[in-house]
């Protein structure tokens, strides 16, 4: 493989998972700006450690990951750094995947598609299978608390080629979703998924 490959399209509403090798990264680009992307990454040597939202938070003591964290695992070890991220920097540790019964909640029909669907059909694809769901890190998700402690959701404050780049820090999986939420605002004012785009560097 050379330096970079070439920019690689996950349609929207779609899940895919990446193998990405320690020292190798990923970029992740939001093509039209407000698309949201759940994130997560497994240990290549074993499913059961995974990237943890709740660890990373606690180790970083703060909500939202910058340029130059570390984001941990289940086991305290960093497996991704992020080390590039051209949007204002707004992300999400704290909403669960969206999931077919959270569809149902919303009134869709069940085959709505989900991020939760998404990750496990990413992993089946390569031969993983992962023991549960875990919480995605949600690159370019606004979600913000207000003065009653309740969750809001926006809409995203990143704009059309905004990128993240993830370096790997061990052999690694990295299972992106192009989220499908079309009934709230998190993927823009419209609530229309759209593509992104990613590539190994």
């Amino acid at each position: 493989m050379g330096d970079a490959t070439e920019l690689r399209i996950l349609p929207a509403r779609y899940g895919k998972a990446i193998h990405l090798a320690a020292g190798r990264s990923l970029e992740i680009v939001n093509l039209h700006g407000t698309q949201a992307i759940d994130t997560w990454a497994f240990n290549s040597a074993g499913p059961t450690e995974f990237l943890s939202l709740e660890h990373t938070r606690s180790r970083l003591s703060r909500v939202i990951p910058r340029v130059g964290d570390g984001l941990f695992t289940t086991r305290r070890n960093v497996i991704l750094t992020m080390t590039g991220d051209t949007s204002p920097g707004i992300h999400d540790t704290l909403l669960c995947a969206c999931s077919p019964e959270l569809y149902g909640e919303l009134g869709c029909e069940p085959s709505h598609r989900s991020c939760e669907v998404n990750l496990h059909e990413a992993l089946s694809e390569i031969g993983l299978t992962a023991p549960c769901t875990p919480a995605p890190l949600n690159l370019f998700m606004n979600v913000g608390v207000g003065t009653n402690s309740e969750v809001i959701r926006d809409v995203p404050k990143s704009k059309p080629g905004d990128a993240v780049t993830l370096r790997a820090e061990m052999d690694a999986v990295v299972v992106l979703s192009a989220c499908p939420q079309d009934v709230t605002p998190i993927n823009g004012a419209d609530c229309t998924p759209r593509d992104v785009g990613y590539r190994v560097v």
